[in-house]
């Protein structure tokens, strides 16, 4: 069975990275898109992970995983090649009820990182479940590729509109209308 497709708010969440090379980096990269309140935990960082983690303000902690550190947050990111770890930290995350994803380890995962296009508040996610995340980045940059770069500024004023217009399905309607002709002007 395949993931389920949600978008999670991650206001008052706290996240946790164990891991600091490559890998970690690009969940941090994109984790920030969407949050700061995220920590990192890891022996060694690299050069770009540690740039990032201090220009961002970051709370880090150069050291192994220790149990118990996922005590406090909603969501763990796993980034490290030992499996056996990223199976301790899943067991871990259900005592603690936190939402655990181990990179390339679909079976320590609660949830997977999709590949995804984010333009203010656009947010588009395409996933394989895990089957071809390469096929799910070309599919992603397709519709990159597609979508205008006045994406923005259309949703501005649909979010304008919507908060002016009194519900109903006069206002569905138009809203509707409005975002097909827009998606027209596309070709």
């Amino acid at each position: 069975m395949g993931y389920f497709p949600a978008f999670l708010k991650l206001d008052n969440k706290k996240i946790l990275i164990v891991g600091g090379g490559y890998i970690a980096y690009e969940k941090l990269d994109h984790l920030l898109d969407f949050t700061y309140d995220i920590k990192v935990i890891a022996p060694e960082f690299s050069t770009e992970m540690q740039n990032r983690i201090d220009q961002e303000g970051l709370l880090f902690e150069k050291r192994k995983y220790e149990t118990g550190d996922i005590n406090d947050f909603a969501v763990v990111i796993v980034a490290v090649d030992d499996i056996p770890l990223k199976a301790e930290i899943f067991k871990e995350s259900k005592s603690y009820n936190c939402l655990c994803n181990a990179v390339d380890s679909v079976d320590y995962c609660d949830f997977i990182f999709p590949s995804y296009i984010k333009k203010d508040d656009l947010t588009i996610a395409v996933s394989t479940s895990g089957a071809s995340p390469a096929m799910a980045k070309h599919i992603r940059r397709f519709l990159e590729e597609t979508i205008p770069d006045g994406i923005s500024d259309f949703l501005k004023e649909m979010k304008a509109l919507r908060s002016t217009l009194p519900k109903g399905k006069e206002r569905m309607k138009m809203l509707d209308k409005k975002a097909e002709e827009y998606i027209k002007g596309w070709k």
